[in-house]
Parts: C-alpha cells; structure tokens; sequence
C-alpha cells in the first residue's frame, strides 16, 4: 500500500513538474467539447432558449445572433473567453473563437489555454444537456 501511495506521488509530481519550453501546468490542450445531442421532439425555438439559458446562466452574454448560430462572451475579472455556438436540428456544437488574459499559446502547432476555460466548457455542455432533456419531456 505504501508502495502504491510512493508510486502515485511520483507520478503526480512528474504530470506537474513544468520542464524547461513546455506549457506551464495551469495551461491544458484547447479542444472544444463534444456536440450535444438534441433529443427528438425538441425543435429550434427550445433549443435556442435552452442553449441562452445554459450561457446566461454561467454568467455568458450573448454577443451577436442568426439562424444556427449564437455568439458568446464571458467577462471574469481580466479574463475574456469568446465562443461560438452552432446548432442544427440534430446536434450543438461550442467552438472556442478567441480570448484575452486565458494564456492561450500555440506550443508546437497546437493550441493551449488557462485549464479554467476547458472547465466552463464541460459545464455549459452540461447545462444545456440538462436544458435540451428537460425540454424533450415537455
């Protein structure tokens, strides 16, 4: 057991340890979620209300909007995060456009950002999950 315990500390100090011309360790891969899946039944006006409600929410404004397509911005202090969300009838998908003070960085050609970002990401996409079944019930 003590073994195990050594092994794991090891092996978390080195997934930490920031070595010389890497990503410091607060920065992570950008890679934008999963689509979410709209369920059947549920049609354009409730998705766009349930995709606003999963962005307004989790403090989200709503930027700029047309057929398929919202954009979003999230103000946290110094912190910026633009999105876009497309839609269709079949699915949702949360691109990450651009950002300001969220250590985004390309590190040998691919794109890195503040770890909080990917984070916010998980729980729109869980919110509006929630919104879009909760929808598909009514």
């Amino acid at each position: 057991m003590r073994l195990m315990q050594l092994v794991l500390a090891v092996l978390c100090v080195a997934a930490f340890a920031a070595l010389p011309g890497q990503v410091q360790a607060r920065s992570a891969p950008l890679v934008d979620p999963d689509p979410v899946s709209i369920p059947a039944g549920v049609d354009s006006v409730k998705v766009v209300k349930d995709i606003k409600r999963a962005l307004l929410g989790r403090g989200w404004a709503v930027t700029n909007e047309q057929p398929g397509q919202i954009d979003s911005t999230l103000n946290l202090r110094t912190h910026v995060a633009r999105i876009r969300v497309t839609y269709t009838d079949k699915q949702v998908r949360f691109a990450y456009v651009d950002s300001t003070d969220l250590d985004y960085k390309l590190k040998g050609g691919k794109p890195y950002i503040h770890k909080n970002y990917l984070g916010w990401m998980a729980y729109l996409t869980s919110d509006l999950s929630t919104n879009l079944q909760l929808s598909s019930q009514d």
